[in-house]
């Protein structure tokens, strides 16, 4: 029998730990819960937990500082994150996002939707494909060392920024990356490096790999996100085509 995976819940609202406890047993994990910021920094220390679910407005430490701290740990930068906050404006999701959490859930939410979220976030862990050569996804196959896509026998010729950023968006599938985050994967074979320029990276290769090529979500405002299937609904085609057009007039004015 496999263990039961380890969450550490930091939240100082006593009704919504008790509910959170409640449905991640009921769902098979095993949740601890601590209360504020610095004891739940140093209950990530002890215990390296498996996946750490994070409000913002905690006593002590807030949880933008401790999200910060984990990150800046290296043994525990890899443990994953879930934010779950109140706090829902754009900002404080970019800022989260920035910040290396794995996702972000508002304030107030659905307990089975967050265990689902929970869920994504560790199979996307136990799946890592950082250290594969070959990854595929539909008719698709990305040869990671050798630098090559192909569709089915047909190779697809790639910038090494939109290499990079394909590679990126695949390795975090359903996690959203924001612009800035994105930046990192420009080469200076590239003439601008701002975060706009995403947008012509991104159009570029959604042209690049054809028509009906739909595993790239928009998520308007913040960044991209690679579908973790075909099945997902699309919410974003509008918010992609629109800005599409505007990377497309970007890349030659």
């Amino acid at each position: 029998m496999s263990q039961k995976k380890r969450i550490l819940l930091i939240e100082d609202e006593e009704d919504i730990a008790a509910l959170v406890k409640l449905q991640a047993e009921l769902s098979g994990y095993k949740l601890h819960v601590e209360v504020d910021g610095i004891n739940g920094f140093r209950a990530i220390e002890r215990e390296k937990p498996d996946l750490v679910v994070l409000d913002l407005m905690l006593p002590g430490l807030n949880g933008y500082d401790l999200c910060r701290k984990i990150k800046a740990t290296p043994d525990l930068r890899n443990i994953p994150i879930i934010i779950l906050s109140a706090k829902s404006e754009e900002l404080d999701v970019l800022l989260g996002l920035e910040l290396g959490a794995d996702d972000y859930v508002a304030k107030p939410f659905s307990p089975k939707i967050l265990i689902s979220r929970i869920r994504a976030v560790l199979r996307r862990g136990k799946e890592n494909e950082k250290n594969a050569k070959v990854v595929t996804f539909g008719e698709f196959t990305l040869e990671v060392d050798r630098y090559i896509l192909r569709k089915n026998e047909k190779t697809i010729a790639l910038t090494l920024s939109e290499f990079g950023i394909l590679k990126r968006l695949l390795f975090n599938r359903g996690k959203v990356l924001t612009r800035n985050q994105l930046l990192d994967d420009i080469h200076n074979d590239d003439a601008f490096v701002v975060d706009r320029n995403i947008d012509v990276h991104v159009a570029a290769l959604r042209r690049k790999l054809g028509p009906n090529f739909d595993w790239i979500d928009t998520v308007r405002g913040v960044g991209y996100r690679f579908k973790v299937s075909l099945n997902e609904t699309e919410e974003d085609d509008q918010d992609r085509e629109e800005e599409d057009a505007e990377a497309e007039l970007a890349s030659i004015s």
